[in-house]
C-alpha cells in the first residue's frame, strides 16, 4: 500500500531528477556563454618579426575586443615550428590557440619522418586569417624580363641557373620547387640560413633568382635592384600592377602564397571554435586591421572552420607532391 508520505518522497525525487537533467542540458549553453573566462594565449611558432608577427598581433588585438578577454601573443620558435605545435596539441586549458602556417600544417607532415603529434587529428581549424604573396624575382643582371623568358632561359641552360632560399623546407624553397615542377625545368637550389643572407647574395648577383615573401623584397623591386618576373597570387597585386601572375603566364591553377590561419587543440569545445571563427571574420573585415595587413602586402581572409579545413586539405595535397618530387628534408 502506498502511503501519502511515500508518494510525497517519490514526487520530490522526481523533481530532483528533472532539475538535474535540466541543469545538465543548460550546461553547454552556459559554457558557451561564459567562454572565454580568462586570457587567451596565441602561440606563434616563429621568432618575433616578419609577416607572422603582423598577422598574429593584428588578429589578437581585434579578437580581444570581440571576445572580451586579452589575447596575448607568445612566440615559441624552434624545430620548424614543431615545438609550438606540440605544446598547443597537448594543451588542456581551453584557452590556447596557435597561428597556423603553410609550413607547419601543409609541409612538415611530409618532410619529417616522425612528429610528436598528428597534424590532422590533434588540431581543429578555426579560420584562415591572411595570405602573404610569394614573389618570383631575378637579380638585375639576369636577361629575363618575365617568367616566360626565365623558363626559356632555364630550359636552354639546365642546371646552370641557381636560386636561393632561406633553407631546406622553407617557403621560398617550396615555392621555387613548385615552379620547377609545373614548368619542368632544372634550376640549382642554394639553401641559406635565413632570408637575410640569401637576399645579400641575390642583390650582389651571386644568385640568379629566388622566391621571397613580398614584404621582404618589395622595396628592392621598386628600386630596380631586383626584377619581379611573376607573383604567386591568383590575381595581380595592387603594389605591382604590371607584373603578371604565374597563372597568367601559362600555368593554370598555380597559387603560391604563405598563409596564416588560426587553429586550436582538438579538445577545444566546438562552441568555442565557432565563437572564435565569428570573431575572426569580423576582425579581418575591420578597416583598421586590414589596413595594417595590406600595408604589409598581406591579403586578409577570415573564413569558416569548414572552409579553412578544406583549404588545408588542398594545400597538403599540393605540397605532398612537391616535397616528394624535390626530396625535401628539413635541415
Amino acid at each position: 500500500m502506498t502511503t501519502p508520505a511515500i508518494l510525497l518522497i517519490r514526487r520530490r525525487a522526481a523533481l530532483q531528477v528533472t532539475a538535474t537533467f535540466a541543469a545538465a542540458a543548460a550546461f553547454p549553453a552556459l559554457a558557451q556563454a561564459t567562454w572565454p573566462n580568462k586570457p587567451i594565449r596565441l602561440l606563434v611558432p616563429f621568432a618575433p618579426g616578419g609577416s607572422s608577427e603582423i598577422v598574429a598581433r593584428s588578429a589578437a588585438n581585434e579578437l580581444g575586443k570581440s571576445l572580451g578577454q586579452t589575447v596575448f601573443v607568445e612566440n615559441k620558435p624552434g624545430a620548424s615550428g614543431n615545438i609550438a605545435m606540440a605544446e598547443c596539441a597537448q594543451s588542456t586549458d581551453g584557452h590556447t590557440l596557435i597561428l597556423g602556417h603553410i609550413g607547419t600544417f601543409a609541409v612538415n607532415p611530409f618532410i619529417f619522418d616522425k612528429l610528436p603529434f598528428d597534424t590532422n587529428k590533434d588540431f581543429k581549424p578555426i579560420s584562415l586569417l591572411a595570405k602573404v604573396p610569394s614573389l618570383y624575382v631575378v637579380n638585375a643582371d639576369v636577361p629575363a624580363r618575365n617568367l616566360r623568358e626565365f623558363i626559356a632561359l632555364a630550359k636552354s641552360k639546365p642546371g646552370q641557373l641557381n636560386y636561393g632560399s632561406a633553407g631546406n623546407g622553407s617557403a621560398g624553397h617550396l615555392a621555387f620547387e613548385y615552379l620547377k615542377m609545373v614548368s619542368d625545368t632544372f634550376v640549382l637550389h642554394v639553401p641559406y640560413r635565413g632570408t637575410g643572407p640569401q637576399l645579400t647574395d641575390l642583390l650582389a648577383g651571386r644568385l640568379d633568382a629566388a622566391s621571397v615573401g613580398a614584404p621582404a623584397i618589395l622595396a628592392h623591386i621598386k628600386s630596380g635592384k631586383l626584377r619581379c618576373i611573376a607573383t604567386g597570387t591568383k590575381e595581380r597585386l595592387a603594389q605591382l600592377p604590371d607584373v603578371p601572375t604565374v597563372l597568367e603566364s601559362g600555368y593554370p591553377g598555380f597559387e603560391m602564397t604563405q598563409w596564416y590561419g588560426l587553429n586550436a587543440p582538438a579538445n577545444m569545445a566546438q562552441a568555442a571554435i565557432e565563437k572564435i571563427a565569428d570573431a575572426c571574420a569580423k576582425a579581418m573585415r575591420n578597416p583598421l586591421a586590414t589596413e595594417r595587413l595590406r600595408s604589409d602586402t598581406a591579403l586578409p581572409v577570415g573564413d569558416t572552420p569548414a572552409q579553412y579545413a578544406a583549404f588545408i586539405a588542398t594545400e597538403q595535397a599540393r605540397w605532398k607532391l612537391v616535397a616528394a618530387r624535390a626530396k625535401i628534408k628539413p635541415d
